[in-house]
């Protein structure tokens, strides 16, 4: 899966750059037939609209049959004064009001079962979506656009999984709006994927798509409402049933989620492990690519599989000798090299992802984590622009070294670091160095990027000629970007400015950028920005929603998050 995101960085520019001429994107010859897994997911979303759909004509509606009306057009039933005062909280009133009136249950249910309701609707939806859009697989396509469809579908199962999460197995409302945040992402990743895609498989993939992510808003709004203490942006950060961490000298702990099987490996020596899987380039090994250990491990596996790569490079990607844990996770092979880890639980240690294009590819993702509950744990992830894609859900990255130029930090999760040391690169002529690019849709997104306790630094090339260059903290990539930088080390090479205009004004007011207590050369905010969005945080209480402890804290699933962690803003 792609999740491409071309561009240049120059303030105010398209993010994508020019795709292949495209004439007729596909035709009515078949390619290959369906995978038969897909199949059966496909079948089974079809039962469940087909009985949804007529269990809301023949209860909901009733059917006219009297001799002046032959049509047996449905009777639209009226909102009642529970739906309107549920979507009268959301972005989009007026579709969350028709979608609800349509479905099963909705005009009989109270407010509180309102909110379950709303993301059971929305789950039709998305199922409807993925079994439609399936059905075009086999018509031709020319590879740009293949890869855009595919990641499309890819992305649409991704939030049917975890639109039926927020149904089945929640333990609080962060777990739903993590889902949900993530949902919506998706959604925005494909829109994009497609946007320089031409002809009958964007017009088809166009009309499934319509109103998912204004949907899946819908259900964040509501959310976000019914779960109260919505001080910060309509979202209860601090969540209501935190349990107390541990003290401060048990902070190189392991978090509790973690069995103890887990926490064991993740303090044994290399040469201890006994690994599930061994990735060897010259043979000595299981297999001999992490694209062909990844595929032995069968689909939907509950256990923990332990992948070793050895020294020296394998597949698409520069790795360190150490290991991989594995759960539900993926790599694999992209037009510029990239490692990607989707699922939930992946703890990836003492690995490096590198991509190695150079800046004049301008994208160039070396690693993308779009896994809930995610730890990168001492790793290295080098690139230029684009280097690390923290796509969605909750992550924690502890001890990293991070280099890039361009946007090199980028994405849609919620996310920390944290004594990660964050190393900008001697970028192309004429190019701005910006840290980070938060992207950020939704008021309503428990997401953003939080910098805790790291250092900001200049590779030795950019030291040796930072007057010629410009860095920057960050710049929004979407309307809501929310990016704060937390006693952090700033380095000399940091614009005094701190921060950098995607597009003119755009976002300016609607971002959330924020500094607190950071040191160093570069770290005075006497010359900051002054738009309305950002901020010198001076109170501890608003700079604490950014720690691990509250700003990825999952109410039963993650007392803790990383491997070793500071819970709070300081010991």
């Amino acid at each position: 899966m792609g999740y491409d995101r071309l561009g240049s960085n120059e303030p105010g520019s398209s993010r994508h750059e020019s795709p292949p001429n495209l004439n007729d994107d596909a035709t009515s010859r078949p390619t290959s037939s369906p995978n038969p897994r897909l199949k059966k997911l496909l079948l089974l979303f079809s039962l469940i609209f087909l009985v949804a759909s007529a269990v809301s004509v023949a209860v909901r509606f009733g059917l006219r049959t009297s001799a002046s009306d032959e049509s047996n057009t449905p009777i639209r039933s009226k909102p009642t004064i529970a739906i309107s005062r549920t979507c009268s909280k959301t972005r989009y009133p007026t579709l969350c009001v028709d979608s609800l009136v349509e479905f099963p249950g909705a005009v009989t249910a109270g407010e509180r079962d309102l909110v379950h309701i709303s993301v059971n609707m929305t789950l039709h939806r998305f199922g409807k979506a993925l079994y439609l859009s399936s059905e075009i697989s086999s018509v031709a396509m020319n590879p740009h656009v293949r890869s855009a469809y595919l990641d499309c579908i890819e992305l649409l199962d991704d939030s049917v999984d975890q639109l039926a999460r927020s149904l089945t197995t929640p333990e609080s409302t962060q777990d739903v709006l993590t889902w949900l945040s993530a949902a919506l992402t998706n959604q925005d990743t494909c829109t994009e994927g497609l946007a320089d895609v031409r002809g009958y498989v964007k017009y088809k993939m166009v009309q499934q798509l319509r109103d998912l992510a204004k949907l899946v808003s819908n259900c964040l709004a509501i959310y976000a409402a019914a779960g109260g203490n919505k001080d910060f942006y309509g979202i209860p950060i601090q969540n209501r049933r935190r349990r107390m961490l541990e003290a401060p000298e048990h902070a190189h702990r392991f978090p509790k989620w973690l069995d103890r099987r887990d926490r064991v490996l993740l303090n044994m020596p290399v040469a201890a492990i006994q690994a599930d899987i061994v990735v060897a380039k010259d043979g000595n090994g299981t297999y001999k690519t992490i694209a062909e250990a990844i595929k032995s491990v069968p689909d939907y596996n509950t256990r923990r599989t332990i992948i070793y790569v050895k020294a020296g490079r394998t597949c698409s990607e520069s790795l360190c000798n150490k290991f991989v844990f594995k759960n539900d996770l993926y790599l694999h092979e992209h037009k510029v090299p990239l490692s990607a880890a989707s699922g939930s639980g992946f703890i990836a240690r003492d690995m490096t992802f590198e991509n190695w294009a150079g800046p004049s590819k301008h994208q160039a993702v070396a690693l993308r984590v779009s896994a809930d509950h995610a730890v990168v744990y001492r790793c290295n992830i080098i690139g230029y622009q684009d280097t690390l894609y923290v796509h969605s859900q909750r992550q924690f990255f502890r001890e990293c070294d991070i280099y890039g130029t361009v946007d090199f930090i980028f994405g849609n999760a919620a996310v920390v670091f944290q004594n990660c040391s964050i190393y900008a690169r001697k970028p192309m002529a004429f190019q701005k160095n910006t840290i980070t690019a938060q992207n950020r849709k939704d008021p309503n997104q428990n997401t953003g990027i939080s910098i805790h306790a790291c250092r900001i630094m200049a590779t030795s090339d950019l030291e040796a000629s930072k007057g010629n260059f410009s860095t920057y903290l960050g710049r929004p990539w979407k309307l809501y970007s929310r990016t704060v930088f937390l006693l952090s080390y700033i380095g000399d090479h940091v614009h005094p400015r701190g921060w950098l205009e995607w597009n003119a004004t755009f976002a300016l007011d609607t971002l959330y950028y924020g500094e607190y207590m950071n040191y160093g050369p570069g770290s005075a905010v006497g010359q900051r920005v002054k738009w309305p969005g950002y901020r010198v945080i001076n109170s501890t209480v608003e700079a604490s929603k950014f720690t691990v402890a509250q700003f990825i804290f999952g109410s039963s699933w993650l007392p803790s998050t990383g491997v070793a962690y500071l819970a709070g803003l300081s010991v």
